[in-house]
């Protein structure tokens, strides 16, 4: 029987990734769940009765009444990220927690939860595996997140850990990066840190083969390229393939602190940059059968028109006038 998978979030970043694995390997059929941003019509689900895109609010729990009907399984993208902890904790927590009793009044065998690695808080972390390190989320965003965790896996759910997701649809680790090394105006030397990546698509193809993988996989999981990727070689590239102009001059690590003290979010950036942030699990590939794909360098290349596209938009638009 073709399986029905419902994608809350179908909309967003990661969420829309998750469509076009699913579109693109075929043979399941897809429920899409969004908050007030329509889906494209290349998203649109299927027109058999029981699929289709349904309307879904986290903070409204009323508004997930029969969603899950008919289901196999829950790929939970939505999250509310970088707003005000009063909307985080309606939304993320209290949210994910009316949604896993809704899966779970419905008889939904598999909840698969997009989560991410801030929940261990600034790190570093290196060669780190789940249940490696207490939780310490340094923000309410990423504390909201840990606790909606609690709710998938208390009902036998799989929660996905990436750290740095790049790619089509990706408006703040690679773009923050970015304007990181515009404020700096150096380049950063003599930085050894080693991050894991994970490219948006090889993530939303993660998410469904939990959702769908014979094996029954639950619990907590890192999900990245199973290479770190080098600092130097993060910043390298990105210049190299986004036409950032090249620095004729570098500094160490101190000196950038020292820049950056009055800018408190780009410090963060900074020091998130500055220190290991590894991650590992060698268990994805096997109770997933997931392939991660190409590395770093060939897959951002693919991604770098679309980034180029969307810096430059956005530069457009902060200059007066425009």
């Amino acid at each position: 029987m073709t399986p029905r998978v419902l994608v809350t979030g179908a909309s967003g970043f990661i969420g829309g990734h998750v469509v076009a694995a699913a579109r693109a390997a075929g043979g399941t059929r897809l429920r899409l769940m969004t908050h007030r941003t329509a889906l494209a019509p290349s998203a649109a689900a299927d027109d058999e009765p029981g699929t289709g895109t349904v309307y879904g609010d986290l903070a409204d729990p009323a508004t997930l009444r029969g969603c899950c009907e008919g289901i196999d399984a829950v790929i939970h993208c939505a999250s509310a990220i970088g707003g005000d902890e009063p909307t985080a904790r309606s939304v993320n927590d209290q949210g994910t927690r009316a949604l896993v009793e809704e899966a779970v009044r419905c008889g939904v065998p598999r909840i698969v939860q997009l989560s991410t690695a801030s929940v261990y808080g600034r790190g570093p972390f290196t060669r780190l595996r789940p249940g490696g390190a207490a939780l310490a989320p340094a923000s309410a965003t990423s504390a909201c997140r840990a606790a909606a965790e609690e709710h998938v896996l208390a009902a036998g759910g799989v929660v996905v850990r990436p750290h740095i997701v790049y790619g089509t649809g990706d408006r703040w680790a690679v773009p923050g990066l970015v304007g990181l090394l515009r404020m700096l105006a150096a380049d950063v030397t003599g930085c050894a840190a080693r991050h894991s990546m994970i490219e948006a698509g090889a993530l939303g193809r993660a998410l469904l083969d939990a959702a769908l993988s014979p094996a029954a996989p639950a619990g907590v999981y890192h999900v990245n390229h199973p290479e770190p990727v080098a600092c130097s070689q993060l910043l390298s590239i990105v210049v190299d393939e986004l036409r950032l102009p090249r620095q004729d001059t570098g500094i160490d690590v101190t000196t950038a602190r020292e820049r950056l003290a009055g800018v408190p979010r780009a410090l963060h950036h900074l020091d998130m940059l500055t220190a290991d942030h590894w991650f590992v699990d060698e268990r994805v590939g096997r109770d997933f059968g997931w392939d991660p794909g190409e590395g770093f360098a060939s897959a951002f290349a693919r991604h770098a028109p679309w980034y180029r596209q969307y810096l430059d938009s956005a530069r457009r638009a902060a200059v007066p006038g425009r």
